[in-house]
């Protein structure tokens, strides 16, 4: 069983005195782990960085294997988060997500351009907090739990949307919340893709995202917690807006 596809690095491990495991969200063949012969040499461990985007060539006797990789560098993206640690946090809580919530060798596509695009953003604009928001939307609708934050789920009016519901993830205005807007989640601009002048919303969209993370995604993986990289971003967002 072989094949070659293009992919974003997810994760590195060492695997023996010189090889590594490698994960890697590919265009056509979804998530998928593999060997790296010499992944630990200093030819090889530094196209190994993750959020980098790699040609792959994957190989193995059977296809359930874990089988190996070739890789060949296409773009590293390292050189620019280094000297942002914000940029740097997104990154990793990207990469670290997409290895918590896919399911192995399950193709992806739309969600594969979307990620690589937001990975681009987080290396070339200040604004990506709001793409950031926009792309974990992305991931909770691709795996099915997305939200609809089109219309009042109580009014069906589109105006003065302003909270989510925790139970059914749509939209609720100021109106249609009347004495249940405290047991509401916020709904900030940000959340629909607005950029305002400060970000000031983006801790509250990140609070809202995180709830389906949590009990849509991660209750449907046997409640496993969220990955550290995330929360890392999430506290790093709140003290630079507390800033």
């Amino acid at each position: 069983m072989e094949w070659r596809d293009r992919g974003t690095l997810l994760s590195v491990r060492k695997h023996g005195e010189t090889s590594a495991i490698i994960e890697v969200f590919t265009q056509a063949h979804g998530r998928q782990a593999g060997v790296v012969r010499g992944g630990v040499s200093r030819k090889i461990a530094p196209i190994l960085q993750p959020g980098a985007e790699l040609d792959v060539a994957w190989r193995a006797r059977l296809e359930e294997h874990i089988g190996s990789f070739t890789v060949e560098p296409l773009r590293s993206r390292a050189a620019g988060v280094m000297g942002d640690r914000g940029a740097l946090a997104a990154l990793n809580a990207i990469t670290a997500l997409l290895a918590f919530a896919l399911p192995e060798r399950e193709a992806h596509p739309r969600l594969y351009a979307r990620t690589v695009d937001m990975l681009d953003i987080v290396t070339q604009t200040e604004n990506w907090p709001v793409a950031y928001l926009q792309w974990e939307l992305a991931l909770l609708e691709e795996l099915g739990y997305g939200l609809d934050l089109t219309v009042c789920a109580v009014t069906g009016e589109r105006e003065d949307l302003v909270y989510v519901s925790p139970k059914s993830g749509r939209a609720v205005s100021a109106e249609g919340a009347g004495d249940w807007a405290d047991r509401l989640l916020p709904l900030p601009p940000e959340l629909l893709g607005l950029v305002t002048e400060d970000l000031a919303g983006v801790p509250d969209g990140l609070r809202t995202t995180g709830h389906f993370l949590t009990h849509g995604l991660a209750h449907a993986l046997g409640d496993r917690p969220l990955p550290e990289a995330r929360a890392r971003l999430v506290d790093r967002l709140a003290r630079l807006r507390a800033g």
